[in-house]
Protein backbone atom coordinates (compact mmCIF):
# COMPACT_ATOMS: atom_id res chain seq x y z
CA UNK A 1 0.00 0.00 0.00
CA UNK A 2 0.84 3.21 -0.63
CA UNK A 3 1.74 5.74 2.18
CA UNK A 4 1.91 9.31 2.21
CA UNK A 5 4.95 11.09 3.87
CA UNK A 6 3.63 12.19 7.22
CA UNK A 7 6.35 12.96 10.33
CA UNK A 8 5.89 10.96 12.78
CA UNK A 9 6.86 12.62 15.39
CA UNK A 10 4.24 15.51 14.56
CA UNK A 11 1.31 12.63 14.75
CA UNK A 12 3.54 11.50 18.49
CA UNK A 13 2.93 15.21 19.25
CA UNK A 14 -0.40 15.17 18.42
CA UNK A 15 -1.02 11.79 19.95
CA UNK A 16 0.63 13.02 23.73
CA UNK A 17 -1.65 15.65 23.40
CA UNK A 18 -4.72 13.62 23.38
CA UNK A 19 -3.48 11.47 25.74
CA UNK A 20 -2.99 14.11 28.62
CA UNK A 21 -6.46 15.61 27.60
CA UNK A 22 -8.41 12.28 28.08
CA UNK A 23 -6.54 11.38 31.33
CA UNK A 24 -7.07 14.84 32.43
CA UNK A 25 -11.14 14.21 32.35
CA UNK A 26 -10.59 10.51 33.46
CA UNK A 27 -9.19 12.17 36.56
CA UNK A 28 -11.34 14.74 37.00
CA UNK A 29 -14.47 12.54 36.42
CA UNK A 30 -13.49 9.77 38.32
CA UNK A 31 -14.45 10.63 41.38
CA UNK A 32 -18.48 10.78 40.50
CA UNK A 33 -20.74 8.08 39.18
CA UNK A 34 -24.21 8.28 37.61
CA UNK A 35 -27.75 7.01 37.95
CA UNK A 36 -27.17 5.22 34.36
CA UNK A 37 -23.42 3.57 35.45
CA UNK A 38 -25.32 1.84 38.82
CA UNK A 39 -28.35 0.68 36.65
CA UNK A 40 -26.56 -0.76 34.45
CA UNK A 41 -24.32 -1.97 37.22
CA UNK A 42 -28.03 -3.67 38.64
CA UNK A 43 -28.59 -4.97 34.83
CA UNK A 44 -25.44 -6.83 34.92
CA UNK A 45 -26.10 -8.36 38.59
CA UNK A 46 -28.86 -10.30 36.82
CA UNK A 47 -31.81 -7.21 37.56
CA UNK A 48 -34.26 -6.90 34.93
CA UNK A 49 -37.98 -6.21 33.73
CA UNK A 50 -40.29 -3.85 34.87
CA UNK A 51 -43.20 -2.74 38.06
CA UNK A 52 -46.43 -2.88 37.08
CA UNK A 53 -46.07 0.39 36.29
CA UNK A 54 -43.66 -0.13 33.49
CA UNK A 55 -40.90 1.38 34.84
CA UNK A 56 -37.61 -0.85 34.72
CA UNK A 57 -36.55 -2.60 37.54
CA UNK A 58 -33.09 -0.80 37.70
CA UNK A 59 -34.65 2.06 37.48
CA UNK A 60 -36.93 1.44 40.79
CA UNK A 61 -33.75 0.38 42.91
CA UNK A 62 -31.44 3.44 41.77
CA UNK A 63 -34.54 5.54 42.60
CA UNK A 64 -34.90 4.13 46.18
CA UNK A 65 -31.33 4.47 46.10
CA UNK A 66 -31.19 7.79 46.16
CA UNK A 67 -34.39 8.82 48.06
CA UNK A 68 -32.42 6.95 51.07
CA UNK A 69 -29.18 8.96 50.32
CA UNK A 70 -27.16 5.90 49.56
CA UNK A 71 -26.25 5.40 46.04
CA UNK A 72 -22.67 7.55 46.55
CA UNK A 73 -21.64 4.25 48.21
CA UNK A 74 -22.25 2.25 45.16
CA UNK A 75 -25.44 -0.45 44.30
CA UNK A 76 -23.97 -3.63 44.09
CA UNK A 77 -22.85 -4.21 47.27
CA UNK A 78 -25.95 -2.64 49.14
CA UNK A 79 -27.79 -5.38 46.66
CA UNK A 80 -25.65 -8.03 47.18
CA UNK A 81 -25.79 -7.36 51.24
CA UNK A 82 -29.47 -7.72 51.45
CA UNK A 83 -29.53 -10.64 48.75
CA UNK A 84 -27.31 -12.54 51.24
CA UNK A 85 -29.15 -11.45 54.51
CA UNK A 86 -32.99 -12.14 52.82
CA UNK A 87 -31.69 -15.47 50.66
CA UNK A 88 -33.16 -13.75 47.48
CA UNK A 89 -31.46 -12.95 44.11
CA UNK A 90 -31.03 -9.61 42.61
CA UNK A 91 -33.98 -9.83 40.73
CA UNK A 92 -36.03 -10.70 43.96
CA UNK A 93 -34.21 -8.08 45.44
CA UNK A 94 -35.61 -5.55 43.11
CA UNK A 95 -39.06 -6.66 43.15
CA UNK A 96 -39.46 -6.55 46.67
CA UNK A 97 -38.31 -2.84 46.37
CA UNK A 98 -40.70 -2.58 43.58
CA UNK A 99 -43.59 -3.76 45.84
CA UNK A 100 -41.93 -1.71 48.94
CA UNK A 101 -41.41 -4.52 50.99
CA UNK A 102 -37.94 -4.37 51.05
CA UNK A 103 -35.82 -1.39 52.21
CA UNK A 104 -32.41 -1.26 51.32
CA UNK A 105 -29.65 -0.55 53.92
CA UNK A 106 -26.00 -0.17 54.30
CA UNK A 107 -24.24 -3.74 54.41
CA UNK A 108 -23.67 -4.66 57.88
CA UNK A 109 -20.24 -6.11 57.13
CA UNK A 110 -19.06 -3.88 54.69
CA UNK A 111 -15.73 -6.03 53.77
CA UNK A 112 -18.16 -9.53 53.26
CA UNK A 113 -20.56 -7.55 51.32
CA UNK A 114 -17.88 -6.44 48.69
CA UNK A 115 -16.39 -9.77 48.69
CA UNK A 116 -20.00 -11.39 47.99
CA UNK A 117 -20.24 -8.64 45.28
CA UNK A 118 -17.20 -9.49 43.24
CA UNK A 119 -18.59 -13.12 43.74
CA UNK A 120 -22.02 -12.18 41.80
CA UNK A 121 -20.21 -9.45 39.74
CA UNK A 122 -17.86 -12.30 38.32
CA UNK A 123 -20.73 -14.80 37.15
CA UNK A 124 -21.90 -12.21 34.69
CA UNK A 125 -18.00 -12.03 33.40
CA UNK A 126 -17.91 -15.09 32.69
CA UNK A 127 -21.42 -15.39 30.32
CA UNK A 128 -19.71 -12.00 28.62
CA UNK A 129 -16.65 -14.08 28.19
CA UNK A 130 -18.98 -17.07 27.11
CA UNK A 131 -20.24 -14.66 24.18
CA UNK A 132 -16.94 -13.60 23.01
CA UNK A 133 -15.84 -16.67 22.77
CA UNK A 134 -18.54 -17.85 20.94
CA UNK A 135 -18.42 -15.12 18.43
CA UNK A 136 -14.71 -15.87 17.94
CA UNK A 137 -15.89 -19.21 17.07
CA UNK A 138 -18.48 -18.71 15.26
CA UNK A 139 -15.95 -16.30 13.23
CA UNK A 140 -13.51 -19.26 12.75
CA UNK A 141 -16.14 -22.09 11.81
CA UNK A 142 -17.79 -19.93 9.07
CA UNK A 143 -15.26 -17.23 8.21
CA UNK A 144 -16.09 -13.09 7.48
CA UNK A 145 -16.15 -11.04 4.71
CA UNK A 146 -13.08 -9.29 3.78
CA UNK A 147 -13.04 -5.61 4.53
CA UNK A 148 -13.74 -2.96 4.31
CA UNK A 149 -16.52 -4.85 5.31
CA UNK A 150 -20.59 -3.59 3.81
CA UNK A 151 -22.95 -2.28 6.95
CA UNK A 152 -26.12 -1.41 6.15
CA UNK A 153 -29.13 -0.15 8.50
CA UNK A 154 -32.47 -1.17 8.96
CA UNK A 155 -35.26 1.59 10.70
CA UNK A 156 -38.60 0.32 10.49
CA UNK A 157 -39.47 0.78 13.97
CA UNK A 158 -40.91 -2.59 14.64
CA UNK A 159 -38.59 -5.37 15.06
CA UNK A 160 -40.19 -8.18 13.51
CA UNK A 161 -40.25 -6.32 10.49
CA UNK A 162 -36.22 -4.99 11.04
CA UNK A 163 -35.63 -8.88 11.21
CA UNK A 164 -37.07 -9.49 7.70
CA UNK A 165 -35.31 -6.86 5.98
CA UNK A 166 -32.16 -7.73 7.70
CA UNK A 167 -32.16 -10.95 6.68
CA UNK A 168 -32.75 -9.73 3.43
CA UNK A 169 -29.65 -7.42 3.54
CA UNK A 170 -27.37 -10.26 4.65
CA UNK A 171 -28.34 -12.34 1.63
CA UNK A 172 -27.82 -8.88 -0.64
CA UNK A 173 -24.24 -8.96 0.36
CA UNK A 174 -24.25 -7.09 3.69
CA UNK A 175 -21.95 -7.99 6.67
CA UNK A 176 -23.50 -5.52 9.32
CA UNK A 177 -26.90 -5.24 9.93
CA UNK A 178 -26.96 -1.55 11.87
CA UNK A 179 -30.40 -1.14 13.81
CA UNK A 180 -31.75 2.55 13.87
CA UNK A 181 -32.58 3.67 17.12
CA UNK A 182 -36.09 5.16 17.66
CA UNK A 183 -36.38 8.74 17.20
CA UNK A 184 -35.33 10.65 20.75
CA UNK A 185 -34.55 7.40 22.46
CA UNK A 186 -30.79 8.63 23.28
CA UNK A 187 -32.80 11.34 25.68
CA UNK A 188 -34.59 8.89 27.74
CA UNK A 189 -33.34 8.35 30.49
CA UNK A 190 -34.59 4.55 31.17
CA UNK A 191 -34.40 1.85 28.73
CA UNK A 192 -37.57 0.72 27.36
CA UNK A 193 -38.46 -3.41 28.00
CA UNK A 194 -39.30 -6.28 25.57
CA UNK A 195 -40.07 -6.84 21.75
CA UNK A 196 -41.55 -3.61 20.35
CA UNK A 197 -42.75 -2.61 17.53
CA UNK A 198 -43.80 1.33 17.58
CA UNK A 199 -41.07 3.05 16.75
CA UNK A 200 -40.48 6.44 14.88
CA UNK A 201 -37.64 6.53 12.21
CA UNK A 202 -35.88 3.43 13.88
CA UNK A 203 -36.38 0.47 16.40
CA UNK A 204 -36.10 0.92 20.35
CA UNK A 205 -32.88 -0.59 22.11
CA UNK A 206 -34.21 -3.23 24.21
CA UNK A 207 -32.50 -6.12 25.29
CA UNK A 208 -35.16 -8.38 24.01
CA UNK A 209 -34.78 -6.58 20.48
CA UNK A 210 -30.99 -7.35 20.66
CA UNK A 211 -31.91 -10.79 21.70
CA UNK A 212 -34.39 -11.49 18.46
CA UNK A 213 -32.55 -9.87 16.16
CA UNK A 214 -28.72 -11.58 17.21
CA UNK A 215 -30.95 -15.01 17.05
CA UNK A 216 -32.03 -13.90 13.10
CA UNK A 217 -28.48 -12.98 12.35
CA UNK A 218 -26.79 -16.33 13.63
CA UNK A 219 -29.31 -18.38 11.19
CA UNK A 220 -28.88 -16.44 8.00
CA UNK A 221 -25.44 -16.39 8.76
CA UNK A 222 -25.32 -20.16 9.38
CA UNK A 223 -27.36 -20.34 5.92
CA UNK A 224 -24.82 -18.00 3.90
CA UNK A 225 -21.94 -19.60 5.65
CA UNK A 226 -20.12 -16.16 7.26
CA UNK A 227 -20.55 -14.19 10.38
CA UNK A 228 -23.12 -11.38 10.06
CA UNK A 229 -22.57 -8.31 12.88
CA UNK A 230 -24.60 -7.17 14.78
CA UNK A 231 -24.45 -3.26 15.50
CA UNK A 232 -26.89 -1.02 17.96
CA UNK A 233 -26.43 2.60 19.23
CA UNK A 234 -25.11 2.58 22.67
CA UNK A 235 -25.19 6.90 23.42
CA UNK A 236 -27.44 8.95 25.01
CA UNK A 237 -28.50 8.89 28.66
CA UNK A 238 -28.42 5.24 28.84
CA UNK A 239 -25.04 4.27 27.49
CA UNK A 240 -23.92 2.09 29.87
CA UNK A 241 -27.19 0.30 30.48
CA UNK A 242 -27.53 -0.42 26.76
CA UNK A 243 -23.97 -1.53 26.63
CA UNK A 244 -24.21 -4.07 29.16
CA UNK A 245 -27.43 -5.23 26.93
CA UNK A 246 -24.89 -5.78 24.53
CA UNK A 247 -22.40 -7.64 26.33
CA UNK A 248 -24.85 -9.92 27.42
CA UNK A 249 -26.96 -10.61 24.00
CA UNK A 250 -23.89 -10.36 21.99
CA UNK A 251 -23.85 -7.43 19.64
CA UNK A 252 -20.85 -6.78 17.65
CA UNK A 253 -20.26 -3.47 17.24
CA UNK A 254 -22.19 -0.14 18.81
CA UNK A 255 -22.05 3.48 18.27
CA UNK A 256 -20.02 4.60 21.60
CA UNK A 257 -18.65 7.60 20.96
CA UNK A 258 -17.40 10.07 24.33
CA UNK A 259 -18.84 13.53 22.41
CA UNK A 260 -21.35 13.08 20.14
CA UNK A 261 -23.76 12.71 23.10
CA UNK A 262 -22.50 16.29 24.64
CA UNK A 263 -22.37 17.82 21.24
CA UNK A 264 -25.47 16.62 18.80
CA UNK A 265 -27.95 15.65 21.58
CA UNK A 266 -27.29 18.22 24.52
CA UNK A 267 -27.02 15.10 26.83
CA UNK A 268 -24.48 16.73 30.33
CA UNK A 269 -20.76 17.02 29.34
CA UNK A 270 -20.22 15.35 33.27
CA UNK A 271 -22.61 12.77 32.70
CA UNK A 272 -21.33 12.00 29.22
CA UNK A 273 -18.11 11.84 30.26
CA UNK A 274 -18.48 9.37 33.24
CA UNK A 275 -20.76 7.09 31.40
CA UNK A 276 -18.63 6.55 28.10
CA UNK A 277 -15.92 5.15 30.38
CA UNK A 278 -17.78 2.71 32.11
CA UNK A 279 -19.99 1.61 29.02
CA UNK A 280 -16.61 1.27 26.83
CA UNK A 281 -14.85 -0.73 29.58
CA UNK A 282 -18.22 -3.12 29.27
CA UNK A 283 -17.70 -3.47 25.23
CA UNK A 284 -13.69 -3.48 25.85
CA UNK A 285 -14.60 -7.07 28.00
CA UNK A 286 -17.17 -8.26 25.38
CA UNK A 287 -15.04 -8.10 22.53
CA UNK A 288 -17.36 -5.41 20.55
CA UNK A 289 -15.89 -2.83 18.47
CA UNK A 290 -16.78 0.84 18.99
CA UNK A 291 -18.13 3.19 16.39
CA UNK A 292 -16.98 6.70 16.90
CA UNK A 293 -19.48 9.81 15.51
CA UNK A 294 -16.75 12.14 13.98
CA UNK A 295 -18.62 11.95 10.62
CA UNK A 296 -21.17 14.22 12.63
CA UNK A 297 -18.79 17.00 12.53
CA UNK A 298 -19.00 17.62 9.50
CA UNK A 299 -23.01 17.61 9.01
CA UNK A 300 -22.66 21.01 10.48
CA UNK A 301 -19.10 22.28 9.66
CA UNK A 302 -17.61 22.86 6.26
CA UNK A 303 -16.08 19.40 5.94
CA UNK A 304 -12.77 21.07 4.32
CA UNK A 305 -11.87 23.37 6.21
CA UNK A 306 -12.79 21.45 9.72
CA UNK A 307 -11.10 18.36 8.53
CA UNK A 308 -8.39 18.80 11.60
CA UNK A 309 -11.37 18.66 13.99
CA UNK A 310 -12.38 14.95 13.05
CA UNK A 311 -8.53 14.02 13.17
CA UNK A 312 -8.24 15.67 17.09
CA UNK A 313 -11.41 14.14 18.25
CA UNK A 314 -10.45 11.14 16.46
CA UNK A 315 -7.39 10.94 18.32
CA UNK A 316 -9.45 11.96 21.69
CA UNK A 317 -11.43 9.40 21.49
CA UNK A 318 -8.92 6.86 20.86
CA UNK A 319 -7.14 7.71 24.32
CA UNK A 320 -10.68 7.43 25.99
CA UNK A 321 -10.91 4.30 24.70
CA UNK A 322 -7.30 3.16 26.04
CA UNK A 323 -7.98 3.88 29.26
CA UNK A 324 -11.28 2.09 29.30
CA UNK A 325 -9.47 -1.31 28.24
CA UNK A 326 -10.27 -0.94 24.23
CA UNK A 327 -7.24 -2.21 22.08
CA UNK A 328 -6.91 -0.92 18.73
CA UNK A 329 -8.98 -3.13 16.30
CA UNK A 330 -11.89 -2.68 18.89
CA UNK A 331 -11.83 1.15 17.45
CA UNK A 332 -14.09 1.48 14.79
CA UNK A 333 -13.11 5.62 14.62
CA UNK A 334 -15.33 7.83 12.58
CA UNK A 335 -15.07 9.77 9.17
CA UNK A 336 -16.67 10.92 6.29
CA UNK A 337 -16.66 11.43 2.60
CA UNK A 338 -18.73 14.94 3.05
CA UNK A 339 -17.04 17.86 1.07
CA UNK A 340 -19.34 19.58 -1.30
CA UNK A 341 -18.98 17.90 -4.52
CA UNK A 342 -18.88 21.19 -6.66
CA UNK A 343 -15.35 21.96 -4.76
CA UNK A 344 -12.56 21.79 -7.29
CA UNK A 345 -9.95 18.62 -6.20
CA UNK A 346 -12.39 17.38 -3.73
CA UNK A 347 -11.88 13.91 -4.41
CA UNK A 348 -8.07 14.32 -3.82
CA UNK A 349 -8.88 16.02 -0.87
CA UNK A 350 -11.24 12.93 0.36
CA UNK A 351 -8.43 10.96 -0.69
CA UNK A 352 -5.85 12.80 1.33
CA UNK A 353 -8.11 12.79 4.47
CA UNK A 354 -8.94 8.95 4.31
CA UNK A 355 -5.60 8.20 3.63
CA UNK A 356 -4.15 10.87 6.40
CA UNK A 357 -6.70 8.39 8.93
CA UNK A 358 -5.04 5.60 7.64
CA UNK A 359 -1.78 5.84 8.52
CA UNK A 360 -2.28 7.73 11.75
CA UNK A 361 -4.33 4.39 12.98
CA UNK A 362 -2.75 2.00 11.11
CA UNK A 363 -4.30 -0.77 13.80
CA UNK A 364 -7.77 0.90 14.21
CA UNK A 365 -11.25 -0.98 12.32
CA UNK A 366 -12.25 2.56 10.64
CA UNK A 367 -15.80 3.59 10.31
CA UNK A 368 -15.99 5.22 6.85
CA UNK A 369 -19.50 7.12 6.59
CA UNK A 370 -20.63 8.14 3.26
CA UNK A 371 -21.87 11.15 1.48
CA UNK A 372 -25.51 12.82 2.95
CA UNK A 373 -24.66 16.05 3.60
CA UNK A 374 -24.80 17.26 -0.35
CA UNK A 375 -27.37 14.61 -1.36
CA UNK A 376 -29.97 16.33 -3.02
CA UNK A 377 -32.58 13.61 -4.74
CA UNK A 378 -30.96 13.23 -7.69
CA UNK A 379 -30.46 10.07 -7.70
CA UNK A 380 -27.96 9.55 -10.55
CA UNK A 381 -25.82 11.88 -9.19
CA UNK A 382 -26.05 10.33 -5.59
CA UNK A 383 -24.94 6.82 -7.47
CA UNK A 384 -22.13 8.36 -9.01
CA UNK A 385 -21.01 10.58 -5.52
CA UNK A 386 -21.64 7.09 -3.92
CA UNK A 387 -19.50 5.29 -6.60
CA UNK A 388 -16.36 7.79 -5.98
CA UNK A 389 -17.01 7.31 -2.27
CA UNK A 390 -16.45 3.36 -2.51
CA UNK A 391 -13.26 4.39 -4.57
CA UNK A 392 -11.50 6.28 -1.59
CA UNK A 393 -12.93 3.30 0.63
CA UNK A 394 -10.95 0.27 -1.14
CA UNK A 395 -7.66 2.31 -1.92
CA UNK A 396 -7.35 3.24 1.67
CA UNK A 397 -8.25 0.32 2.94
CA UNK A 398 -10.97 0.96 5.22
CA UNK A 399 -12.63 -1.71 7.39
CA UNK A 400 -16.14 -0.70 8.02
CA UNK A 401 -18.14 1.10 5.22
CA UNK A 402 -21.57 2.49 5.62
CA UNK A 403 -23.23 2.31 2.14
CA UNK A 404 -24.23 5.19 0.32
CA UNK A 405 -27.73 5.36 -0.83
CA UNK A 406 -28.54 7.03 -4.03
CA UNK A 407 -32.37 7.58 -2.54
CA UNK A 408 -30.33 9.73 0.45
CA UNK A 409 -32.20 12.62 0.94
CA UNK A 410 -35.42 10.96 -0.36
CA UNK A 411 -36.68 8.53 2.08
CA UNK A 412 -35.82 5.73 4.11
CA UNK A 413 -34.03 3.37 2.03
CA UNK A 414 -36.14 0.89 0.29
CA UNK A 415 -34.76 -3.34 -0.15
CA UNK A 416 -34.53 -2.24 -3.62
CA UNK A 417 -32.05 0.55 -2.26
CA UNK A 418 -29.57 -1.29 -0.61
CA UNK A 419 -29.18 -3.92 -3.11
CA UNK A 420 -28.34 -1.08 -5.25
CA UNK A 421 -25.41 0.02 -2.89
CA UNK A 422 -24.40 -3.34 -2.75
CA UNK A 423 -24.03 -3.97 -6.51
CA UNK A 424 -21.97 -0.59 -6.92
CA UNK A 425 -19.65 -1.28 -3.56
CA UNK A 426 -19.18 -4.50 -4.67
CA UNK A 427 -18.22 -3.42 -8.29
CA UNK A 428 -15.96 -0.81 -7.07
CA UNK A 429 -14.51 -3.17 -4.14
CA UNK A 430 -13.99 -6.00 -7.09
CA UNK A 431 -12.54 -4.26 -10.14
CA UNK A 432 -10.40 -2.16 -7.73
CA UNK A 433 -8.99 -4.77 -5.24
CA UNK A 434 -5.33 -4.23 -5.65
CA UNK A 435 -4.95 -0.86 -6.49
CA UNK A 436 -3.54 0.71 -3.47
CA UNK A 437 -1.19 -1.83 -3.41
CA UNK A 438 -0.47 -0.84 -7.74
CA UNK A 439 -0.56 3.25 -7.49
CA UNK A 440 1.76 5.67 -5.34
CA UNK A 441 1.27 8.88 -4.25
CA UNK A 442 3.11 11.93 -5.80
CA UNK A 443 5.65 13.18 -3.37
CA UNK A 444 4.45 16.53 -2.50
CA UNK A 445 2.17 16.44 -4.48
CA UNK A 446 -1.83 18.10 -3.82
CA UNK A 447 -2.67 14.54 -1.82
CA UNK A 448 0.39 14.85 0.39
CA UNK A 449 0.12 18.21 0.63
CA UNK A 450 -3.29 18.57 1.89
CA UNK A 451 -3.06 15.50 4.58
CA UNK A 452 0.48 17.19 5.88
CA UNK A 453 -1.98 20.29 6.26
CA UNK A 454 -4.85 19.31 8.41
CA UNK A 455 -2.19 16.82 10.38
CA UNK A 456 -0.32 20.25 11.28
CA UNK A 457 -3.56 21.98 11.93
CA UNK A 458 -4.68 18.89 14.10
CA UNK A 459 -0.98 19.50 16.15
CA UNK A 460 -2.32 23.04 16.47
CA UNK A 461 -5.49 22.76 17.88
CA UNK A 462 -4.42 19.74 20.53
CA UNK A 463 -1.93 21.73 21.79
CA UNK A 464 -4.74 24.42 22.06
CA UNK A 465 -6.99 22.33 23.61
CA UNK A 466 -4.40 20.66 26.20
CA UNK A 467 -3.62 24.36 27.53
CA UNK A 468 -7.52 25.05 28.16
CA UNK A 469 -9.30 21.58 28.48
CA UNK A 470 -11.50 19.59 26.68
CA UNK A 471 -14.59 21.15 29.00
CA UNK A 472 -13.97 24.47 27.42
CA UNK A 473 -12.61 23.56 24.38
CA UNK A 474 -16.52 21.95 23.53
CA UNK A 475 -17.52 25.75 25.21
CA UNK A 476 -15.45 27.49 22.24
CA UNK A 477 -17.57 25.37 19.60
CA UNK A 478 -14.00 23.68 18.32
CA UNK A 479 -16.07 20.60 17.19
CA UNK A 480 -18.88 21.00 15.03
CA UNK A 481 -18.83 24.26 15.33
CA UNK A 482 -21.85 23.69 18.90
CA UNK A 483 -20.86 24.92 21.83
CA UNK A 484 -21.57 23.40 24.95
CA UNK A 485 -20.85 23.98 28.90
CA UNK A 486 -20.29 21.65 31.77
CA UNK A 487 -22.85 22.67 33.73
CA UNK A 488 -25.66 22.77 31.02
CA UNK A 489 -27.82 19.62 28.84
CA UNK A 490 -29.58 17.20 30.20
CA UNK A 491 -28.80 14.97 32.82
CA UNK A 492 -26.33 16.50 35.23
CA UNK A 493 -28.88 15.59 37.80
CA UNK A 494 -27.75 12.32 37.67
CA UNK A 495 -24.03 12.61 38.25
CA UNK A 496 -23.41 12.02 41.68
CA UNK A 497 -20.15 12.39 44.19
CA UNK A 498 -18.59 8.99 45.65
CA UNK A 499 -18.40 8.26 49.39
CA UNK A 500 -14.97 7.57 50.46
CA UNK A 501 -15.91 3.52 50.30
CA UNK A 502 -17.92 3.47 46.84
CA UNK A 503 -17.32 0.16 45.60
CA UNK A 504 -18.65 -1.22 41.95
CA UNK A 505 -17.00 -4.41 41.28
CA UNK A 506 -16.49 -4.51 37.17
CA UNK A 507 -14.28 -2.33 36.78
CA UNK A 508 -11.57 -4.17 38.93
CA UNK A 509 -12.83 -7.03 36.76
CA UNK A 510 -13.21 -5.97 33.46
CA UNK A 511 -9.73 -4.02 32.83
CA UNK A 512 -6.80 -5.20 32.20
CA UNK A 513 -4.19 -4.38 34.60
CA UNK A 514 -2.27 -2.07 32.81
CA UNK A 515 -5.64 0.47 32.15
CA UNK A 516 -6.72 0.23 35.62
Amino acid sequence: MSHLQLDQAQIDRARDSARRIARQVFDEMSQYTTTTVERATLRLLGIDGIDENYVPLPNVVVDHLQAQNLLQHGAAPIVVAAMQEHNMTAQEVAEAVSKGTLTLALPKDADAARKATEAQAAIMCERIANQRAFRAKQIETMGEAPTPWLYLIVATGNIYEDVVQARAAAEQGADIIAVIRSTGQSLLDYVPYGATTEGFGGTYATQENFKLMRAALDEVGEKLGRYIRLTNYCSGLCMPEIAAMGAIERLDMMLNDSMYGIIFRDINMKRTFIDQFFSRMVNAYAGIIINTGEDNYLTTADAYEAAHTVLASQLINEQFAYLSGLQPDQMGLGHAFEIHPELENGFLWEMAHAQLVRQVFPDAALKYMPPTKHMTGNIFKGQVQDTLFNIVSTVTNQNIHLLGMMTEAIHTPFIQDRFLAIQNAKYVFGTMKDLHSEIEFKSGGLIETRAQEVLAETESILAEIEKMGLSAAIGKGTFAEISRTPTGGKGLAGVITKAADYYNPFPQLMLPTQAA
